[in-house]
């Protein structure tokens, strides 16, 4: 339920349910992560929200919907945001009409490989808009990822 409240409705038919475990958090009982396979791919936050890993974006970005969740950036920048560095609003291309600021936010390559997660500091439309600033900030990039 809380993917498809923070994605859009039906992504979380993406995920095979049947094949995830959760770790819960010792002092509140609460879900803290959400692992498929033993691979970690996602974490909840005390405010409800979600900070999803490469993995988990790798196999969200398989719905047709999630592009909406998502941000395209040019091949200059891609090395530099795979490495972790912020996603500055010159090299956005395209941007999914679901972000806004403060929300997770999946940043891919041209070719629609994701090359990073992070946290949107504009929403979509100052995205397109603004000429200069940092759109995304980024939390772990591809190159910084320990497989």
């Amino acid at each position: 339920m809380t993917i498809d409240y923070l994605f859009g409705k039906g992504i979380s038919q993406i995920i095979p349910k049947d094949r995830l475990n959760f770790t819960f958090s010792k002092r509140t009982g609460k879900i803290k992560s959400v692992l498929l396979n033993d691979k970690l791919i996602a974490t909840f936050r005390s405010n409800g929200s979600i900070a999803l890993t490469i993995h988990g974006a790798e196999m969200l970005v398989k719905h047709p919907k999630f592009v909406d969740n998502c941000i395209t950036v040019s091949d200059e920048a891609k090395d530099f945001i795979a490495m972790g560095k912020s996603v500055f609003v010159k090299h956005v291309m395209n941007c999914g009409n679901r972000i806004k600021p403060g929300s997770e936010v999946v940043i891919l390559d041209t070719k629609g490989n994701v090359i990073a997660v992070g946290k949107a500091l504009l929403s979509a439309r100052m995205m397109k808009y603004f000429k200069s600033g940092v759109a995304v900030k980024v939390r772990k990039g591809i190159k910084t990822y320990n497989l």
